[in-house]
């Protein structure tokens, strides 16, 4: 069947994949639709792994749902694209997110489990989840990143009141905005070096002002509203300027969240973090309480995602899509890919 593969360095190719069949308790799905991923954005960059099948934010319908007994063909459905081993301590405590094995063969992410950029998927049954019909196809396909950020607020603790930076202006760190408001931030800035996006970011009303990152008094002018810096700092880049920002724009005694991921090691101001005893938390995933919040949260019209939704596209128009999302100059946020079209 036709799919989208990494071929090399900022390069994705239209290839053919074996068809997935049902046999080892594999749900099958027709997938819908599949969200691109800031995480996917770094494999392209690096061109690795080849071969590898991206997408791990999809909606599907079940064709074959392998051992669930409580699924039937025609059911909608999601999942969460870890690969838990579930019976470590992070998987009993409720945080299958940090298990040591989560990531080997998660959806999307490892060449053994192709993700949503086929028109077919094998998913791990005890991931799957059910959805809604009040839920369109786009609005599961956004459940995913959507968790990512009300993991990051959870783990923030936002106090009724108190004065938020959210670096990065693409979906994690939009979503992040709009559930810091949610928990009665009563200032919510954004850091982003395109303008576009920042822009648009105080036009959807989840941030109250957004600041360019690349201003040299960035610090003295993201800072002015506030006394001595931020309340809590949430990163959703993970690169060096980032994280650094985050760091100095923080309060005494701040906390700064890192959410975003850099895929390779990374120099930060420690003695800063040092002398204003700054609070680092790290941020990965989501528990799937958190998942299923979000499934039921879109559903009763509480989380609006579509107004970050900006296009749909075919297999064919990927790379492309690709190229526009990381091209500096787009206010482009969440683009959708339809593997039917």
């Amino acid at each position: 069947m036709k799919c989208v593969a990494i071929k090399d360095k900022k390069l994705l190719e239209v290839t053919e994949i074996e068809e997935p069949k049902g046999g080892n308790g594999e749900v099958i799905i027709d997938v819908k639709k599949t969200g691109i991923c800031g995480s996917d954005i770094h494999n392209w960059d690096a061109g690795s792994p080849v071969g590898l099948v991206m997408g791990h934010e999809y909606c599907g319908v079940v064709t074959d749902p392998g051992s669930r007994e409580d699924l039937k063909v025609g059911d909608r459905v999601t999942a969460l694209p870890i690969s838990p081993c579930g019976h470590c301590h992070a998987c009993t405590t409720g945080n299958p997110q940090y298990c040591p094995e989560t990531w080997t063969y998660a959806t999307g992410l490892s060449l053994t489990n192709p993700g949503g950029l086929a028109p077919k998927m094998a998913i791990r049954p005890d991931m799957v989840i059910k959805v809604p019909d009040e839920i369109s196809d786009e609005e599961v396909a956004m459940v995913e990143p959507t968790a990512v950020g009300l993991h990051a607020v959870h783990l923030a603790d936002i106090k009724v009141g108190e004065k938020v930076l959210v670096v990065g202006g693409g979906i994690i760190g939009l979503v992040t905005a709009m559930f810091a408001k949610k928990e009665g931030a009563s200032y919510v800035a954004l850091s982003e070096t395109n303008e576009k996006r920042g822009q648009k970011a105080v036009e959807l009303g989840v941030v109250d002002e957004w600041f360019n990152a690349l201003d040299e008094n960035f610090v003295k002018n993201s800072t002015a509203k506030t006394e001595d810096g931020y309340d809590v700092v949430i990163d959703c880049c993970g690169n060096a300027p980032a994280v650094t920002s985050a760091i100095m724009t923080a309060r005494p005694g701040g906390l700064v969240v890192l959410v975003g991921v850099s895929p390779v090691p990374i120099s930060i101001p420690t003695v800063a973090a040092v002398m204003k005893e700054v609070n680092l938390q790290g941020a990965i995933a989501y528990t799937k309480e958190e998942f299923i919040t979000c499934i039921e949260g879109i559903a009763n019209k509480q989380i609006d995602v579509m107004q970050f939704m900006t296009k749909i596209v075919s297999l064919d128009e990927v790379q492309d899509a690709y190229l526009d999302l990381t091209s500096g100059n787009t206010d482009n946020i969440k683009i959708l890919v339809d593997p039917n079209i």
